[in-house]
């Protein structure tokens, strides 16, 4: 089993570990929040939320399994080599569980706040019907060879696939509407920090090591940073260039009957006289 050849650089690997972490950890919170004041998820793309359900659900699988197994582990060294080290740290899994439970309350926000006539479309159903059933086949051909570490590679594959399609509804939401009301900025920012931290993380590991085998051997950390970055900057584009959020335009009715006086100035006069 590897051990750190550099305890400076294994401190700064766990530094931007927890960065990731804690990014990623409150990076949906402007969102729930933003939900909870508005009582309301229009603008929220659902789509986006039932893939990123799916997406973080199989990361945790793959993290925790790993992390945890014994077994697993024992596969990916001899796969890789025993001097490699396990490319899933302790903030991995603690990131993953989070998400799920977090994405999880948003999606309830879902049900009971003003959602005007959004719902989940049937392509977004789909995929995730289908990306389950594809779990389900590969776990009945990984159990007879117990070939367990090949299994959770594929459920690591599933939420790199899942971080790419579930950005897209929310994207397309936002160009359609030319808008980016209803859908938190703040949760994108974060987001971004964790990518370029989690990212990080692998090359200094990597750097220690003095190999890249943790880079292709744990492709799916790599992908869901990079891509994740991509995608950020895609909507801070749209908030900030492309859809600057505009102060609400008050109807001149309103300002009408805001501006009126609260006792007429002729009623004023003629109660005077009474």
């Amino acid at each position: 089993m590897a051990s750190w050849n550099s305890i400076p650089l294994e401190i700064t690997y766990q530094v931007v570990g927890w960065i990731a972490f804690v990014s990623w950890t409150f990076g949906p919170y402007p969102q729930l929040i933003l939900n909870f004041r508005r009582k309301s998820v229009v603008g929220l793309s659902f789509d986006f939320v039932v893939l990123n359900l799916t997406k973080h659900t199989s990361y945790l699988i793959y993290n925790a399994c790993l992390y945890f197994s014994s077994t697993i582990q024992k596969q990916y060294y001899e796969k890789y080599g025993y001097d490699e080290m396990i490319p899933v740290a302790a903030n991995d899994v603690a990131f993953s569980t989070h998400a799920v439970l977090i994405t999880a309350i948003v999606l309830f926000q879902i049900l009971i706040y003003d959602r005007g006539s959004q719902k989940v479309s049937r392509i977004a159903i789909a995929i995730v019907i289908a990306v389950w059933l594809f779990a389900a086949v590969c776990f009945f051909i990984a159990l007879p060879r117990h070939s367990w570490l090949w299994l959770i590679s594929i459920f690591n594959s599933i939420q790199v696939f899942m971080t790419v399609v579930k950005y897209i509804p929310q994207a397309f939401m936002n160009f359609k509407r030319k808008s980016t009301a209803g859908f938190s900025i703040g949760n994108i920012l974060l987001d971004f920090s964790g990518g370029v931290a989690n990212y990080a993380q692998m090359i200094v590991q990597s750097i220690d090591q003095g190999s890249w085998i943790n880079l292709y051997g744990n492709m799916g950390k790599m992908l869901l940073s990079l891509v994740s970055i991509s995608f950020d900057i895609i909507f801070m584009c749209q908030r900030f260039v492309l859809y600057p959020n505009k102060k609400a335009e008050v109807s001149p009715k309103l300002i009408e009957e805001t501006t009126e006086p609260l006792v007429n100035t002729s009623d004023h006069k003629q109660s005077e006289t009474v």
